[in-house]
């Protein structure tokens, strides 16, 4: 089975997932708070190292209609530069309403949501994102494990 390194690209935070060594379960690993391309490279090169990663699974955010928009360009272009440097194939899933899954599972396991955390037990905003920037990598490189079956 392949290595894969799932991938949810965002401006500001890039969810990772990994999956088992049968290639069955899709993981969230972490979440990488993006400061400069150098902040993201580290992070990545270690996980592909220690996971012997042998390709990166992008989720690309398609239009409601299922066309390319200004997002999906800049996610493609963020995808390349990253396969370029790392030196690993890029593969792309459609990714749309992933966050919105990823929010209702953590939602459903118990999380509060932003709304109901402030000054109780639950999430803060920031953590709840990288949360759900993390599941959202689970999910993409889940559904392109399923697709792979």
């Amino acid at each position: 089975m392949v290595s894969a390194l799932g991938l949810d690209l965002g401006a500001k935070r890039i969810g990772v997932a990994g999956c088992d060594r049968t290639g069955l379960i899709a993981t969230g690993l972490t979440t990488i708070h993006c400061t400069n391309f150098e902040s993201i490279i580290r992070p990545l090169r270690a996980f592909i190292d220690q996971r012997s990663v042998e390709v990166l699974v992008v989720g690309l955010p398609y239009t409601m209609d299922g066309q390319i928009g200004s997002q999906a360009k800049k996610i493609q272009k963020l995808a390349h530069r990253l396969s370029v440097t790392l030196k690993l194939p890029v593969e792309f899933v459609d990714e749309r309403l992933t966050s919105f899954a990823a929010e209702q599972l953590l939602l459903e396991s118990g999380h509060r949501s932003h709304h109901r955390s402030q000054g109780r037990n639950g999430l803060k905003s920031h953590a709840k994102n990288g949360l759900i920037d993390r599941k959202a990598a689970a999910i993409i490189l889940q559904q392109w494990l399923d697709d792979r079956r």
